[in-house]
């Protein structure tokens, strides 16, 4: 049986907030005592940030100075150089969540071009004939409860019809029809869901599917300039088939945890969201409105 390392946050979800202490336990697990070097744990926050291969070129600069954003950074000893027995061994750890001088922590998000991870690396020393042992174990960060950053609902009446359509050059060729509609708010609570109404008024060709899209576009830059690339976090269909015209079909979204957190904006990196209704006909021919959303957890 083989040396087993572990960390263990003693909340069972993993979410914290700044301020709050976070404690947990190092399990290790051997079936003969083990002689190390030292136990360390490690917490870090990180921003990590790329370019899309299509921007590289471009900004070269940002892309060889790009680095790693750290909000938090922390190493304590858990335990000197010695021998663990054989069997279980717990050790009982606690840390402080505040962040570096002058960095705000930002929440918990898995994007694509920005990465807002927090870690906690535990590492087990060992003589050069032993490999070291180390575990990697991910908590979540969510911004504290203000009452003044409550989001306020902010609802959409919509229209959609062939000369509302941008970007169209030939709107001849497309069919007649015509969708209304409303969104509740384009303000959201992340824990809450998107919601809103559609109605096909009238349409001349059938239509295949109606769906929810929801995107993340993620702004990277510098001095040299910004790369925003927009990127699919969900689709879902809300609608399928030939829908029957006159027929309320309602819009519901959960937002994902993780892959949404709150519109981020600061100087070197944005994440923010947006929605879009696609309408695909028959012949596959699709037609899509953009919303931009703003998200805030309270």
């Amino acid at each position: 049986m083989a040396i087993n390392l572990d960390i263990k946050v003693k909340r069972a979800n993993k979410v914290y907030r700044e301020g709050e202490k976070i404690t947990g336990l190092i399990l290790i697990q051997s079936p003969s005592d083990i002689k190390h070097d030292g136990i360390s744990l490690t917490m870090e926050g990180t921003v990590n940030l790329q370019l899309s291969a299509k921007n590289v070129g471009i900004f070269e600069a940002f892309y060889n100075s790009v680095k790693p954003i750290q909000l938090v950074g922390m190493t304590s000893e858990v335990a000197p150089a010695g021998k663990i027995p054989s069997g279980k061994t717990e050790i009982p750890f606690e840390f402080p969540l505040t962040p570096r001088a002058n960095k705000i922590l930002y929440e918990t998000y898995h994007g694509v071009f920005v990465n807002i991870q927090y870690l906690l690396r535990c590492e087990m020393k060992r003589s050069f004939l032993a490999k070291d042992l180390v575990k990697v174990a991910e908590f979540i960060v969510e911004y504290k409860p203000s009452g003044s950053e409550k989001a306020t609902p902010h609802p959409v009446k919509f229209s959609i019809t062939p000369e509302s359509l941008q970007n169209v050059k030939d709107k001849s060729r497309i069919p007649r029809f015509s969708v209304t509609g409303h969104l509740d708010s384009t303000v959201c609570c992340i824990t809450k869901p998107f919601t809103g109404e559609l109605v096909v008024e009238s349409c001349e060709v059938p239509i295949k599917s109606v769906e929810l899209q929801l995107v993340r576009v993620e702004t990277c830059g510098c001095a040299e300039g910004y790369a925003k690339d927009a990127t699919e976090i969900q689709n879902i269909q809300i609608g399928e088939g030939n829908v029957p015209c006159g027929i309320a079909i309602p819009i519901y979204m959960v937002f994902p945890r993780l892959f949404t957190c709150p519109t981020l904006s600061t100087s070197n990196f944005k994440v923010e969201f947006e929605v879009n209704i696609v309408i695909i006909f028959q012949d596959d021919h699709l037609i899509t409105e953009n919303f931009r959303i703003v998200l805030s957890r309270y």
